[in-house]
């Protein structure tokens, strides 16, 4: 395994293809993606459609003369662009009536897509397995939380290795920001395809929501910068390693290819597009499906790295599944697992309420947060009087919402936005339920 912080991403970074033969396609589907794509976008300049096709300039060029050489498309004459000119091509009234009858089958066009057998390649060269987080990174990035003594040592290695971690215990003490700080330890990039093919079918995996480019957009504009060609395939975009984070939201059925019956399009499922990077269930329990159901549905990826999807015909094929998983609930897991599920998530890890030492430096920690001086007559009330009241049980999220409160009500009565025991007081009312 390499640190990420020595590994430079263009060292996994999929060639560019010289040829047509080296994108891996079949000729009838790539000749279509073009005639659709000149047609939906009314492209007629080599470089644009290029540009378009995520390819470079020559490859465009080989594609053009295919469909050239079946009377589906021919040239319309020279534009000056930048001193020099430039061929442009349209398509015949042939190529449009293919290109009409192949939007009827799918309104897919744009970006080439990219095999599934070399998408299994580039996964395999830049794994979460690989992706090394350091002691000083995985500090660093939960530097705004306050951990018992040990929780990084816990943390570390389950990261590092890649399994499924499972992060349980009391409500309010930083579950979610654990993940979120995991997350952001894997600082690297890695290579995500736009769109991926399989068995003639194009399936959408990058996402803007989940994936966040490291580098410019391609320019696709009629005047974009002539290259002899990418120095990688530019049908993938380099990304910060993804991240997903569902809560009780999550069904079953998100998991599986989403199909649009309109456009006859299929959208990657959420464990796909989070390949490579982490995949957070947040709130487990709370979900409409049972917690067992959904283990259940991961037994097999967690535990073999592939998949099985199912097309729209019924068949089914297996994509890669290299993600770290990482469950976060609130219940007691032998509740909601049998013995079967728990021994297959391999690093459980508790986080506890915090200790009364705990608390302090998160309260203080909070209160600089907010740009206030911790006074230390409210402190001594908090620890002396309230929390005593309730046996003592301290949470992570208590100092947060009570100095949130604190300002609330100074702005609402019209006082300086400081401590004082009555304000502490007053907040201390809304943070438990009176059951009585």
């Amino acid at each position: 395994m390499n640190d990420m912080s020595a590994r430079p991403e263009m060292e996994f970074a999929p060639k560019a293809p010289l040829h047509l033969e080296d994108t891996g396609l079949e000729m009838i589907l790539m000749r279509d993606i073009l005639l659709k794509t000149m047609f939906r976008r009314s492209l007629t300049g080599l470089n644009e459609i290029a540009n378009v096709l995520c390819v470079n300039p020559p490859i465009a060029m080989e594609l053009i003369e295919a469909g050239r050489a079946d009377n589906l498309i021919e040239t319309l004459g020279s534009l000056a662009v930048s001193d020099t000119k430039e061929v442009r091509y349209q398509l015949t009234d042939s190529g449009k009536a293919r290109a009409m009858d192949a939007l009827t089958q799918s309104e897919y066009y744009g970006a080439l897509p990219v095999p599934l057998d070399d998408y299994w390649k580039q996964t395999a060269r830049q794994s979460i397995g690989d992706a090394v987080i350091t002691q000083e990174r995985l500090e660093d990035s939960m530097s705004h939380l306050v951990l018992p003594s040990g929780m990084l040592d816990q943390l570390g290695p389950a990261v590092n290795s890649g399994r499924s971690v499972l992060l349980y215990g009391p409500p309010g003490n930083g579950k979610s920001s654990i993940s979120n700080g995991i997350r952001d330890a894997l600082g690297d990039s890695i290579f995500v395809p736009r769109f991926i093919e399989y068995a003639g079918q194009v399936i959408s995996v990058y996402d803007p929501i989940v994936h966040t480019i490291t580098e410019p957009t391609v320019d696709e504009g009629a005047n974009a910068l002539r290259r002899t060609g990418p120095n990688y395939d530019k049908r993938y975009l380099l990304c910060r390693r993804p991240s997903v984070m569902t809560g009780g939201e999550l069904t079953l059925d998100m998991l599986d290819l989403n199909y649009n019956k309109v456009s006859r399009t299929y959208q990657a499922p959420l464990q796909l597009k989070a390949t490579g990077g982490v995949f957070i269930v947040d709130d487990l329990g709370r979900q409409q499906e049972p917690p067992q159901a959904l283990i259940n549905r991961w037994i097999v990826p967690m535990e073999s790295s592939f998949d099985i999807l199912s097309l729209q015909s019924g068949q089914k094929f297996m994509v890669p599944f290299d993600t770290l998983v990482i469950f976060s609930t609130n219940f007691l897991p032998s509740e909601m697992f049998d013995g079967a599920a728990l021994r297959r998530i391999y690093y459980k890890i508790k986080v506890d309420n915090p200790s009364r030492d705990d608390f302090i430096k998160i309260f203080i920690k909070i209160s600089r947060h907010y740009k206030l001086k911790p006074e230390e007559d409210v402190l001594t009330h908090l620890l002396k009087v309230k929390y005593p009241s309730v046996g003592n049980q301290f949470a992570s999220y208590h100092a947060p919402f009570l100095i949130d409160q604190m300002l609330s009500i100074a702005d609402y009565q019209g006082l300086d936005r400081k401590m004082t025991i009555d304000l502490v007081d007053l907040a201390w009312e809304n943070l438990f339920v009176d059951e009585s």
